[in-house]
């Protein structure tokens, strides 16, 4: 599985980048198929923007959060694409 993080309008710092991996240890225990993931983070004056595309084979899921926190935003993020797999995975059982 690859992750590519990209920050737009923003620098991408080590924090970020680790809390994201951290956080997405989830995603992927519960997803075992996943081939490649793109998340961008970027900021608008005072919201923090987090967005995400996950291939599974067959699907793309999109989720995409907003706060005034990054961190508050990657929780976010990472509970919305949790409940979209579990959501693929019944639609296709």
């Amino acid at each position: 599985m690859q992750i590519q993080m990209t920050g737009q309008n923003m620098e991408l710092t080590p924090a970020i980048r680790s809390y994201m991996e951290k956080k997405f240890q989830r995603v992927s225990a519960v997803a075992d198929r996943i081939t490649s993931v793109q998340i961008t983070f970027h900021v608008e004056k005072l919201t923090q923007i987090a967005k995400a595309n996950l291939n599974l084979p067959g699907t793309q899921i999109h989720a995409e959060s907003k706060s005034e926190d990054m961190y508050e935003s990657i929780d976010k993020l990472v509970d919305k694409l949790l409940q979209q797999i579990k959501k693929h995975k019944e639609k296709n059982s």
